[in-house]
């Protein structure tokens, strides 16, 4: 089956997951920075509180931010779904395109929609993105974030 997503699909697919928390914050929002209004970031958060000191498992951005342009996100209806993934993920996902970002196989253009790639800033560190999911990209987008959910959980209850 293959599914278009928006945003909120997302976000509510993210919600709907066990102990999930969706920070969103919305313009004009004075706990976050301007530039992080309109994004979205996934947290396992079974106490429904934004932890400090561990990162989100998920985010979703609606523009470029400085030093993360390449995947032209400042034109309307542009957005890149950003998810963390172990690395046997990666790389079954990326193929031979490392994740130090080197020309090992046929890189993508970071611009490139609906393409599950390497984040083109953060691939070192085991993330994938895709700009705009679309039919070929939209189950796998959420089979992701539902694995990398259930990671986090884990990294949660080991802490424990």
């Amino acid at each position: 089956m293959s599914i278009s997503l928006s945003i909120n699909q997302i976000i509510d697919a993210v919600r709907d997951l066990d102990g999930a928390l969706v920070v969103a914050p919305a313009v004009g929002d004075p706990a976050f920075p301007e530039l992080a209004w309109g994004d979205a970031f996934f947290y396992y958060a079974p106490d429904r509180v934004m932890p400090r000191n561990v990162q989100p498992y998920g985010t979703i951005v609606t523009k470029d931010y400085p030093g993360d342009t390449a995947s032209d996100l400042d034109p309307a209806d542009r957005w890149r779904v950003n998810i963390h993934v172990d690395r046997a993920a990666f790389r079954e996902l990326v193929g031979d395109r490392d994740a130090g970002g080197g020309d090992v196989g046929n890189r993508v253009d970071p611009a490139t929609p609906d393409v599950v790639q390497q984040h083109p800033v953060y691939g070192s560190a085991g993330w994938v993105a895709v700009v705009n999911p679309g039919p070929a990209t939209g189950t796998t987008v959420l089979r992701l974030l539902r694995e990398a959910h259930d990671a986090a959980r884990a990294r949660y209850e080991r802490r424990r």
